[in-house]
């Protein structure tokens, strides 16, 4: 065997083991990043199915060993909406105008529902998948997010009751009611927004755990669902308008029964609110997602 070839055989591996260490190259390097994290939106589509698979996992626990199932779904809101009929209604003397106090009840328990139930599940998700966050990599959003497959399917089967009961009870929502979907949309951004602020401190601070149901209790009692807009005393509108949702459910039952008048003002401020809240829960969110495996 002469120098020459030699030489080949000696420089031939070389190539190949490039090659088997180019092959061998990590698929994603997690690397721990320093200041301002970029949302990383098709990060999040590419994990989607992960999202899904835990609201799927929500459903399921949610009526598991439950003799009604999703019966309760039905029958949850309407006892609650029952029970507040004969509080507000022939206790309290509440007036709804010329809508069945029920009905106007149930609509606003309708987008209620919808509200707490993304807020409350998205404000409880990281702290309820510690074992998740500290074992496995995937974009830490998907956990709040995946709160809204679920609530939004309870609020579709509560708008199907919604509808039975228009019929009922002779109620023809008028052309406002192709509104809704942007009131909901609304709605939707300051559940999300609030839920990412509220999950992200919950991670350090387990006390906000217990003040949110209360900040929920006060809140509900702020909003016009029990009661007309029109039945605030002159005196208290300017401090009650401060709330934002007070015009974003005012939109809603305006929608559904044409009760009430729509204030474009009001209704800017209650979008601008919206705007504001999902970008301050999502810049929370990121901002502090670099320390969730560690803190949690």
């Amino acid at each position: 065997m002469d120098s020459n070839t030699l030489e080949t055989l000696v420089a031939e591996p070389a190539p190949l083991l490039a090659k088997t260490a180019s092959e061998r190259r990590p698929y994603l390097t997690i690397k721990a990043d320093k200041g301002w994290v970029p949302l990383n939106l098709g990060e999040i589509w590419q994990f989607r199915d992960l999202m899904f698979a835990l609201a799927l996992r929500d459903i399921k626990l949610r009526y598991k060993q439950t003799a009604l199932g999703v019966i309760w779904v039905v029958l949850q809101p309407l006892l609650t909406a029952g029970i507040l009929t004969f509080v507000f209604g022939s206790v309290a003397k509440m007036d709804s105008g010329p809508i069945p106090y029920f009905v106007f009840l149930y609509a606003g328990q309708m987008a209620w529902g919808l509200f707490s139930s993304v807020l409350t599940k998205a404000g409880g998700s990281l702290v309820g998948n510690t074992n998740l966050i500290a074992k496995v990599f995937f974009p830490r959003l998907i956990l709040p997010l995946s709160a809204l497959p679920s609530s939004l399917l309870d609020f579709l089967i509560a708008l199907c009751v919604l509808t039975g009961l228009l019929v009922v009870y002779h109620i023809t929502p008028g052309l406002g009611v192709l509104l809704l979907p942007v009131w909901l949309g609304l709605l939707l951004m300051y559940a999300i927004g609030a839920g990412l602020i509220v999950t992200s401190l919950m991670v350090s601070y387990r006390d906000v755990a217990y003040m949110l149901p209360l900040a929920m209790q006060i809140l509900f009692y702020c909003c016009p669902l029990a009661y007309l807009v029109t039945k605030i005393p002159a005196k208290a509108l300017f401090w009650y308008n401060l709330n934002p949702l007070a015009s974003i459910f005012a939109s809603i039952t305006w929608s559904v029964f044409g009760v009430g008048t729509l204030h474009w003002d009001r209704l800017g401020y209650g979008a601008g609110g919206a705007v504001a809240m999902l970008l301050i829960g999502v810049f929370s969110f990121k901002h502090m997602e670099k320390k969730f495996a560690d803190v949690i």
